[in-house]
């Protein structure tokens, strides 16, 4: 038995109000479980202890990224070609190290890019990432979101980001029926939700934003089928047409949202819909380098509306979930800048925190994390100085260790159990044993 001992503020991630916030309690960890926790005490339980002194630390729930792309390092061609050569599990493992040691994140629902293998070799122990929840596609109209072929194209060209390949099918559809057939291949690769596009994008070469990608009838039949199966759906929706078409054809998550209004946050509200802002990436991509002007522009227009966005939303009593979409170079490791990001927008640190713990672990389907209790998974991160007020900190080296499932990937504490790249050494094949 592990105890982190006499913790000086513990956050349990289960709302955005001040009963979530503790103070001097002992966390009781026991495998990849919380045992208990407790008001501080020094008598022992009469089992074997480690007692780890935190009584100047901040512990919280691992965080839970609601919009991930673990498959990507940036919006440039050769970021792109990298993102589907030959090579890119290589990368992969770098982005998902980062985004659990450096960021702190032990669970993504990544909405695009990554295939049933990567959830597969986390899972096994083979590399060291946050657990994963997959879309495997983004799905959108020839000439949407997801085709990144360009003016230049070929009939028979592959889109540029997420072409087909083994475990991923297109994500190109066009037609009721053949999204249902879409859903199916998604459901039988292994997919946990369906990633689909009610809207042009803004790094998307040829769409324009007011555009309208999928039709209603479209929408309809992949929610309808996506909902057969059990799979929620996620809508990347900019345009007021989008999130409108979302909201009304079965959405379960409308990302992005860009151009919500008053009305149209209280038609999400009664419908039951989530909405996942990505405000960082919204904030930063104005600023990016190496974007076409086209691209440019779209990200202008939308970086002026999308914090009154955010407020309607709020306003609505909309769920809000912290998601980073993490597609420009140097996101990935950072992904708690989300926090701020929503925070800036008109979020209280709190409400900011339980997007991306408790609230974000809900809603992605993820139950048994993101919140501090007896019988939930030990993932938690220690922190010192007050994140729960300035999460920022945590870009200024304020994060200690991060657990997942009971297991510290930073090596700064003591008496925990650990593990490092070095550890992830396979054995290829027996060794002889040797008699001298």
């Amino acid at each position: 038995m592990i105890v982190l001992s006499n913790v000086k503020t513990l956050y349990d991630g289960k709302s955005s109000d001040e009963a979530s916030i503790h103070h001097g309690v002992d966390v009781y960890l026991g495998g990849d479980r919380i045992q208990d926790i407790r008001p501080h005490s020094f008598s022992g339980t009469g089992e074997t202890q480690v007692r780890i002194d935190c009584s100047k630390y901040t512990v919280t729930p691992g965080l839970v990224d609601a919009h991930g792309h673990v498959t990507l390092l940036g919006l440039e061609d050769s970021d792109l070609e990298r993102a589907s050569g030959q090579d890119v599990l290589l990368w992969v493992e770098k982005v998902l190290h980062a985004t659990l040691v450096e960021g702190g994140v032990t669970t993504v629902r990544d909405v695009g890019g990554a295939t049933h293998i990567v959830k597969r070799l986390i899972d096994d122990g083979s590399i060291i990432g946050p657990r994963l929840k997959i879309a495997i596609c983004m799905l959108s109209t020839t000439g949407g979101h997801a085709d990144f072929r360009g003016p230049d194209r070929c009939c028979g060209d592959l889109p540029k980001i997420w072409p087909p390949g083994p475990g991923r099918p297109s994500s190109l559809v066009d037609g009721p029926w053949e999204g249902r057939q879409r859903v199916r291949e998604l459901a039988g690769c292994g997919a946990d939700l369906i990633k689909i596009c009610t809207s042009p994008g803004v790094a998307s070469p040829g769409d324009h934003l007011e555009n309208q990608d999928f039709s209603a009838e479209e929408v309809r039949a992949i929610c309808l089928e996506a909902d057969a199966r059990g799979l929620p759906v996620a809508a990347h929706a900019h345009s007021r047409a989008g999130i409108e078409m979302a909201i009304e054809n079965g959405v379960d998550d409308i990302q992005h949202a860009s151009f919500l209004d008053a009305e149209l946050a209280e038609k999400a509200a009664a419908r039951g819909c989530a909405v996942t802002p990505t405000s960082w990436v919204v904030n930063e991509l104005p600023k990016s380098k190496g974007l076409s002007p086209f691209v440019m522009e779209k990200a202008r227009k939308v970086a002026e509306v999308h914090r009154e966005a955010v407020q309607h939303a709020h306003a609505a009593g909309l769920p809000l979930l912290a998601g980073t979409d993490p597609v420009l170079p140097g996101m990935h490791g950072r992904n708690y800048m989300e926090m701020v990001a929503l925070t800036q927008d008109g979020l209280t640190p709190l409400q900011a925190w339980h997007a991306m713990t408790g609230l974000g672990a809900e809603k992605v389907d993820q139950t048994d994390t993101g919140v501090l209790e007896k019988g939930k998974r030990a993932d938690m991160l220690i922190c010192e100085g007050d994140v729960l007020d300035d999460p920022a900190l945590l870009d200024l080296g304020a994060l200690r260790e991060v657990l997942k499932d009971g297991v510290a990937y930073r090596g700064r504490l003591k008496g925990l159990p650990q593990r490092t790249y070095r550890d992830t050494t396979l054995e290829l094949w027996p060794r002889p044993e040797l008699n001298f």
